[in-house]
Order: C-alpha cells, then structure tokens, then sequence
C-alpha cells in the first residue's frame, strides 16, 4: 500500500475503531487486547481500571481485581507489569531472572516455596512472619523484605503466581511450571503479533522497540530479537505515510469506512493502548503528551497525573481528576481541564459530551459530582 493511497487520518481513525472497541464482558475484552497494563496510582482509579472502563460493559473501579481469580488470566511482566491471558503468559515461560541466584538465595527460595505449598494461598506479610528473612536492598536502591523480593524473583520466574488481590495486595500460590516451548522462533513471533495487536497501526521505531521490549518479559530469547525483527516486518501489513513505515496486523484496512471516530468524549489513562506510543500520539494529534506523575511538581505543565481527553477523534486537551470529601464526609469527583488550543470547545455538543463522561466516571468511582 503506497501513501497515497493511505493517510495519517486514515491510520488515526482506524487506531481509536480498532482499541475502542464496543464494550464487552471483562474476560473478552482482556482477550481482545491481549495485555491491560498495571499502574498502582490512583487518580482517581489505578490504570488497569481506567483502561477497562471504557471497553467492558457497566465496568466499576476495582472490577478486574474482584473477579480475577474465576477468570483465565495472568498477573505478571509482559512489556510492562499487568494483566493477560494465560496463554500469552505460558508463552514467555520458562525464564530466568536477569540475575542469576547464589545457593544461598535459592535455597532460601525453596523454603519459601514449600511454605506457600503448605499453606495454599499466602500473604506476603504472613510469609514474612513466618520466615522472617529481614531485609533487603530493592531494584529502586532502597530497602524491602527480602521475603517480598523472593517473591518478585519467584513470580518472574514462574514458579509462583498471583492468586487474588486483598486491598490491593498480591496473594501468592504455587504455580506448576509451564512447559519448554516446542519453537521458540514461533512463540516469540505470537507475542510480537500480540503487542503490535494491541497497539496497531505502529511507527517503525515503535515496532523496533516493542519487539526488542518483548525481552523484559522473555529475556532468554534475546539471541532471537534480530531474526524476530525482521520477520515482523516481512509478515505484517506495511505502507508508508508522510515519510514514516507503518505497520499493522494482516487482514485489516485501515481505510475502511468502518472505522468512524468514536462518539462522545473519552477520559483516557496515561497507559491506555491508545496514548501509550508517545512517538504516534505526536503524529497523530500534533502535540507532544508526557506522563508527569514523577516530574517535579514545579516543572509538571499539564499535571500530576493528566488523562488525555478525546472529542471527535482529536485529543484537545487533557483532564486532572480527583477524590475528595466535601463538608459532610461524602467523596466527590472534582475535575480540572486544560486544552491545547488554550480554550475549550465552543457550543453545547462539546459541553453536555463531557458532563456525560463525567457521569460515567462518577458511576465508575461510585462517588458523587464536585
């Protein structure tokens, strides 16, 4: 497909049809984007949260957490910590840790192992307890309980998995592990069509980057990345528009008239499929988006935590959102917009779109208007 017959409108729309698909069930729609990212801020909900609200039919805050554990799915590392199918999971297994462990360590593992198998479904701070392992350097250069980072190290290398979350916090059980891959040219190639799934249409440098970020979550395959490159690029659809490759799955048309740019306004989270390429959100909507939560606060321009905000297929702005109590104790939603062009839209579309968004989110959160 050459550029003139395909435009940066053409792959915009078809980028918000195809991840702004008409809700569904929870477990469908995990399945249909293949991976739900995990952040644990709330503002005003955690990001997995934010991203399914929009694609699971009457989705409340902190859904994906309740019913988890009847659903097929997996928390762990993918290209980022979340939440898949087992079957994508079982793809990336068996791996080692970057890190090789000392007899020491391991052995230390194992009596963590034969703890959790005595005891099901564990606690971290009843491991913890029992084992009483003291402390730990982390990744970050601080301290936490060893005990918690065995637990990081044995989930990586599934040999634990997450059973449920209580409050927010992982429970642990122990995970059978997955079998060898039979071609592992192939399962790497699955997991490179599952990510360019979940982000499609990509530029050629985010491709080149999803494929070689495959490697945090299947790091024994890095001998592979080249050859899996380059098989991507043979196998998926291609064109070039504006000077840029793009890429996306076989059998799509980016230029169908199927593809209308979605109705209302849409909130969306720093993480979600559809802003997560910083390199095409740029080329898409002409202005640069940043995530800001660990930006000083005096250098942040849009926000602590600001969600972009869709209208008519354009992002014009972004949305800091809240939860407070007011007076009487009652939380309310209070929310705080800011817009690229400097003011907000004009006429009373733009204005009763976005107070319905609003209400959804105030459903969402189970919380009242400011």
């Amino acid at each position: 497909m050459t550029a003139a017959a395909l435009g940066i409108d053409d792959l915009r729309r078809y980028a918000l049809a195809r991840s702004l698909f008409a809700p569904s069930g929870l477990g469908r729609a995990v399945e249909r984007l293949g991976f739900v990212q995990a952040d644990p801020i709330r503002s005003p909900a955690r990001a997995q949260d934010l991203i399914l609200r929009h694609r699971v039919k009457g989705y409340l805050a902190g859904d994906l957490e309740r019913h988890y554990p009847r659903l097929k799915l997996e928390e762990d590392f993918f290209i980022n910590h979340g939440f898949m199918p087992a079957r994508l999971h079982a793809l990336m297994h068996p791996r080692q840790g970057y890190r090789a462990w000392p007899k020491s360590q391991w052995d230390q593992a194992h009596r963590l192992l034969e703890f959790v198998r005595s005891r099901g479904v564990v606690h971290p701070r009843d491991v913890d307890a029992a084992l009483a392992m003291g402390g730990a350097r982390n990744f970050f250069g601080g301290n936490s309980r060893a005990s918690t980072q065995l637990m990081d190290g044995l989930l990586y290398r599934g040999l634990l998995r997450v059973a449920r979350r209580e409050s927010g916090v992982r429970l642990f059980e122990v995970r059978t592990p997955w079998p060898d891959a039979v071609d592992a040219g192939a399962a790497y190639d699955e997991l490179v069509d599952v990510v360019v799934a979940q982000y499609a249409p990509v530029p050629r440098p985010t491709l080149s980057m999803l494929v070689g970020r495959l490697l945090y979550g299947a790091p024994q395959w890095k001998p592979l990345r080249s050859a899996a490159l380059a098989r991507a690029k043979r196998r998926l659809s291609h064109a070039v528009v504006d000077g840029m490759d793009w890429y996306w799955p076989n059998g799509e048309a980016p230029r169908s008239s199927r593809h209308a740019d979605p109705k209302g306004v849409h909130l969306l989270a720093p993480f979600d499929p559809v802003v997560w390429d910083r390199t095409r959100f740029e080329r898409f909507w002409g202005w640069p988006y940043r995530f800001e939560a660990y930006v000083p606060a005096p250098k942040r321009e849009r926000g602590y935590y600001a969600m972009p905000l869709l209208w008519q297929g354009q992002v014009i702005g972004w949305g800091n959102l809240s939860v407070k109590p007011d007076l009487a104790g009652v939380n309310r939603l209070e929310a705080d917009f800011g817009y690229v062009r400097g003011v907000r839209p004009r006429g009373p579309a733009f204005r009763q779109a976005l107070e319905e968004e609003l209400q959804r989110l105030q459903v969402f959160l189970r919380v009242g208007s400011g």
